[in-house]
């Protein structure tokens, strides 16, 4: 028998990044979720899985429409068709208090009550399902801690839309640890919530499968389920199978030793095209940084907007569907800046303030205070997200005394010398 375990969906969720870049495939992009369930269905069919267990966040929160719920039907009746049976629970994201709208499921289809722990014997497959959804967006108890032990004679699977003991970017929801899981008996711990792929555990069985569908640029590299292979009443494989159709990549390009932005751009040219063989035919959505000690640093510095424009061009030429969210430049001019600090005069006196601030608490905090009335003035895309502009955080702007300082001073140098 195999089962198939998934988490995170997200069905409907938009890719995000992508929406202001020029040309960007909108409807492929909002699609991506929609067509990795198709996948995860495809998957569960080709392999004869006797059962699906999804470990929360089948949604997003509540739906625009009726729309969402009306294609996740659709695919369960796929299951239905092919004798698959469905198990899922409810995460923070759709909570039972967050899902205004619902629709009548196929049969194949159980959820996990969200008052208390249950389970849901399945005789014919040889399993146990065990598990509680989340009545509320923030549940903080140890909810495995009052699971029901195991039923004899079957596979046990506990599903779990959990934080574990804590995991970097994830709300501290349903809290628990490796030990309390142990002591339920089970055979495996089917997770959700953590949109990483992780193995916790192999004695028992503990597994993140991850999302099914990056969805932004921190979310990079292959995304899927988890196929499980239960064979003489145990545990026998676990593989993780890759399920997205839009594939998320950093993509680092170092240039340095680069005399010119034209040879940074030969380099950016075969890190785009390994970023794509690598995705092994899907759509790839790029980040592209580039960094390194370069004498092109001036040039990329000077017209930053001609640099990602030439970047982009060069995503549309490699001839496959690849879309750059957004590019970084982190390179660094060949300076002597020591050098530069003990110089007498103007350029000097520039690189010593500079420097100075860098390691002036009180001088950072009192330009933050300066710059927190115009931060407010910002748009909003400016102010939030992973890449705002917080000026009103000292520890920030000490991150910006290096950008400045490699914007000026290369080209003050550069024009006393030319």
């Amino acid at each position: 028998m195999k089962f198939v375990h998934a988490a995170d969906i997200h069905l409907d969720s938009p890719l995000r990044g992508l929406d202001k870049y020029p040309g960007a495939p909108g409807d492929a992009m909002r699609s991506a979720s929609r067509r990795a369930l198709v996948n995860l269905v495809d998957l569960c069919v080709e392999e004869q899985a006797g059962l699906l267990v999804i470990a929360g966040d089948l949604y997003d929160g509540t739906w625009k429409d009726h729309g969402t719920g009306l294609f996740f039907a659709s695919q369960m009746a796929r299951l239905n068709e092919a004798k698959v049976k469905v198990v899922l629970l409810r995460g923070n994201h759709d909570a039972a208090s967050q899902i205004a709208k619902n629709l009548r499921l196929p049969d194949n289809v159980r959820e996990l009550s969200v008052r208390k722990p249950e389970s849901i014997v399945y005789d014919e497959l040889g399993v146990a399902v065990h598990g509680q959804g989340f009545a509320t967006r923030a549940v903080t108890d140890d909810l495995a801690a009052r699971y029901p032990a195991p039923v004899a004679g079957l596979v046990n699977i506990g599903v779990l839309h959990t934080s574990m003991d804590g995991r970097e970017g994830h709300e501290p929801y349903a809290p628990t640890t490796l030990a309390t899981l142990a002591t339920r008996g089970y055979d495996y711990w089917a997770l959700g919530h953590v949109h990483k792929r992780e193995v916790l555990s192999r004695a028992p069985w503990v597994v993140f499968p991850g999302n099914l569908q990056g969805r932004h640029a921190k979310e990079t590299g292959p995304k899927g389920a988890t196929l499980v292979t239960v064979a003489g009443g145990r545990v026998a494989e676990v593989e993780a199978r890759a399920l997205d159709v839009v594939r998320w990549a950093a993509v680092p390009v170092d240039a340095t030793g680069c005399a010119t932005d034209g040879d940074v751009l030969d380099r950016v040219r075969d890190a785009l095209a390994a970023a794509v063989k690598d995705a092994d035919g899907r759509a790839v959505a790029a980040r592209v940084v580039v960094v390194g000690e370069s004498a092109a640093h001036i040039a990329l510095a000077a017209e930053p907007e001609r640099f990602v424009a030439e970047v982009r061009a060069l995503a549309t030429d490699a001839g496959a569907d690849v879309w750059v969210e957004k590019v970084k430049v982190k390179t660094r001019a060949p300076l002597d800046l020591a050098g530069l600090r003990r110089q007498p005069d103007a350029i000097g006196e520039l690189a010593r303030a500079l420097d100075a601030l860098r390691h002036d608490d009180g001088a950072l905090a009192s330009l933050a205070a300066g710059l927190d009335e115009l931060r407010k003035k910002l748009p909003a895309e400016l102010r939030d997200g992973d890449d705002a502009l917080r000026l009103d955080d000292p520890a920030y702007l000490r991150t910006l005394v290096d950008d400045v300082e490699q914007m000026i001073l290369p080209r003050l140098v550069h024009a006393e010398r030319p």
